[in-house]
């Protein structure tokens, strides 16, 4: 009980000293109406929520929701749905205008476990392939198996074009031999 007591007489207290320091105007009750701007709809989870198909080496159709601004991979390992190991899920540069391109160094894709093909809707709306995405696949895949539809999944970012995309899982490289 006492500590009740001393706890609220420091919280009282506080507010007091932060009146006196900021003013009253910046303490104002706190209401738990809805904020609403006139004309405007707040967004709601399917505005960022798409759906994706992943079909496997077998042909096994998935079906899966994924979140606007996550990659394929980490869709994929929310789902299940294995595609080797991801040994990094950022960019290796940002594009922010036609003047500027940020490198975002010690970043981008360390292998080539997850190759994924795009095809669909959206497909053509991801970030073009760079140098060190062509760089893995070649490294880790057969010439033969590399496709103009052939991506690396940490390096795909979802947007709400992709909704219906295709995603075709080619047969996994093995990677888990002791």
């Amino acid at each position: 009980m006492a500590l009740r007591l001393a706890s609220q007489r420091l919280t009282i207290s506080g507010v007091t000293a932060m009146r006196r320091q900021f003013g009253e105007t910046t303490f104002r009750a706190m209401s738990t109406a809805v904020a609403s701007s006139a004309g405007s709809e707040m967004p709601s989870v399917k505005d960022v929520i798409i759906q994706l198909m992943f079909v496997d080496s077998s042909g096994a159709r998935r079906k899966v929701p994924g979140y606007v601004g996550k990659n394929l991979w980490e869709v994929s390992e929310m789902h299940g749905i294995e595609l080797g190991p991801a040994t990094c899920g950022h960019e290796s540069s940002k594009v922010h205008s036609d003047e500027w391109t940020e490198p975002l160094y010690g970043e981008g894709p360390g292998s080539g476990f997850d190759h994924v093909l795009l095809v669909g809707n959206g497909a053509d709306t991801a970030k073009p392939r760079d140098g060190l995405e062509m760089r893995m696949l070649e490294h880790y895949w057969d010439e033969d198996e590399i496709f103009p539809e052939s991506r690396l999944a940490t390096q795909v970012t979802l947007t709400k074009e992709m909704d219906g995309m295709t995603v075709y899982v080619p047969d996994r490289i093995v990677d888990d031999i002791p």
